[in-house]
């Protein structure tokens, strides 16, 4: 039987997305497990191209995955660029197109039009229902940073001055050394600490949030932690409003009430001035945090919203916070899916890939026929 080979894509069209699915280390262990792997070269991943190359890989040109044979398995990680041809291969990829996004249709009807199959990363399960590789963890720890470094900001500058763009790092420790000279300038200006509210701090989301404040040295007692039990009662919460950052990390799923509102927002206790909605989920009818509508960008983290009342108030919304980190995050995911992706030659008949075809086929099944 011939080798099944693995296409990796470059990432096209998402301004600082330096991370991949696959990394030289886990590109090494598919090889020698028997599959081919062809790379395309690509100026933008955190990994040179040849680093692939050292691994035994084929590097290719950028964008050929289109013309690749029909049975190669096209491996990605964000969202393909919007077209309209239809899609012939088997992707492995976010496509953020399950829950309703706005475009989803557009986005989803573009696999069955052209024969082709979604297996998308964020469905991809254990027996136990739990997500077998996730950038959670990065995502909370990134999304934390920039929210005390906006907080920083806030005070340190005019309101005309909003918060500026900002570049991928080398590492975490980098990461930190930068947060931790922003919070000293924000004390200086406050005579105080930040309180940071982090929701879903249980989760691999959560979790990386709450790291980043402790290790930027936000004291613990600043740090609330909640989550399934906090929240539980139903929302607005005026906690969150007399916090000063919000850090929101739940992994949404249907309705719920509304963590924070105008209405919650419009009172004399209002301390918040920064809400992280490291979740994302802007154009999702069921947003918890129905304070903005604009998903942000690392070269334009933040959004106003506007308030009534000083302080000022900014959401950062960005949707692939992980890029912040791209090479510790990339790492990271790669491994906890390698498992998976060493068994993609059989990827029809074992459990994690079955499963996320049969739920590609129940949501292709919700598709308005005007769509197919």
């Amino acid at each position: 039987m011939a080798p099944t080979t693995l296409h990796l894509r470059s990432e096209l069209g998402k301004a600082l997305e330096h991370r991949s699915a696959l990394t030289p280390t886990t590109t090494k262990a598919l090889i020698e497990a028997g599959y081919t792997v062809n790379v395309e070269r690509s100026p933008e991943r955190i990994f040179d191209d040849e680093e692939f190359e050292k691994a035994g890989a084929t590097l290719v040109p950028e964008n050929t995955w289109r013309e690749a044979p029909t049975d190669n398995i096209i491996i990605g990680l964000k969202e393909l660029p919007v077209e309209e041809f239809p899609l012939k291969h088997v992707h492995v990829q976010f496509a953020h197109c399950y829950k309703q996004q706005g475009g989803w249709e557009k986005v989803l009807a573009r696999f069955p039009r052209g024969g082709g199959t979604l297996l998308d990363l964020e469905f991809l399960t254990d027996d136990k229902g739990r997500r077998v590789a996730a950038f959670g963890y990065h995502a909370g720890f990134a999304g934390a940073a920039l929210a005390l470094e906006t907080w920083a900001w806030q005070f340190t500058h005019p309101a005309s001055e909003p918060f500026p763009g900002v570049t991928s790092y080398p590492n975490e420790d980098a990461l930190i050394a930068d947060v931790k000279k922003a919070i000293v300038a924000g004390k200086e200006k406050t005579g105080k600490d930040p309180r940071v509210l982090v929701i879903g701090a249980l989760g691999r989301c959560g979790g990386g949030a709450v790291d980043l404040c402790l290790r930027a040295g936000v004291p613990t007692e600043n740090v609330l932690k909640w989550d399934m039990a906090e929240t539980k009662k139903g929302g607005p919460f005026p906690e969150i409003v007399e916090s000063d950052i919000f850090v929101n990390c739940i992994y949404l799923m249907s309705k719920i009430p509304n963590f924070v509102d105008m209405k919650s927002l419009d009172t004399p206790d209002r301390k918040l001035s920064v809400i992280c909605d490291v979740s994302a989920d802007t154009t999702n009818p069921n947003n918890p945090i129905p304070v903005y509508t604009v998903a942000t960008t690392f070269n334009e983290p933040t959004v106003p919203v506007e308030v009534k009342t000083e302080p000022r108030l900014s959401v950062i919304s960005i949707d692939h916070l992980p890029s912040l980190l791209p090479r510790e995050a990339s790492e990271a995911f790669s491994k906890d899916l390698l498992p998976s992706l060493l068994q993609l030659n059989d990827w029809r008949n074992v459990p994690v890939w079955a499963k996320a075809e049969k739920l590609f086929q129940e949501k292709v099944a919700t598709l308005p026929k005007s769509a197919l």
